[in-house]
């Protein structure tokens, strides 16, 4: 029986999911499936010990570069996830100094200090 051939089935299941078109509204959907089959897959990797068949050696060598494709398109859509964190971060201090602009203001310019006491 070849032991790879799951981690291979589910590697490219992985690699379809990420071909699609991700927008942001169904990222979260697609990051879970991503999750999901990546635990199932990490169990099969995990009982996958040596000593490997021909086959199983020539789907290994077939995995490296369809699962640094994956790694790369992962990474964009982590980077694609941060630069919105960022925006929304930024709206927000634009609101919130839209409706108070004068809330970071330290100066006691224009103030009268009573030294007598």
């Amino acid at each position: 029986m070849n032991r790879v051939q799951p981690i291979y089935d589910i590697t490219i299941k992985i690699q379809r999911i990420l071909e699609g078109d991700i927008s942001a509204n169904m990222r979260q959907e697609v990051i879970d499936q991503i999750n999901t089959l990546l635990l199932e897959r990490g169990t099969y990797m995990e009982h996958a010990s040596e000593p490997f068949t021909k086959e199983e050696l020539e789907l290994g060598r077939k995995l490296l570069p369809i699962n640094q494709v994956i790694e790369r398109k992962m990474e964009a859509i982590f980077a694609e996830i941060k630069d919105e964190m960022k925006q929304v971060k930024k709206q927000k201090q634009s609101n919130r100094k839209y409706i108070n602009p004068y809330e970071n203001i330290h100066t006691i310019d224009g103030m009268f200090m009573d030294k007598k006491k």
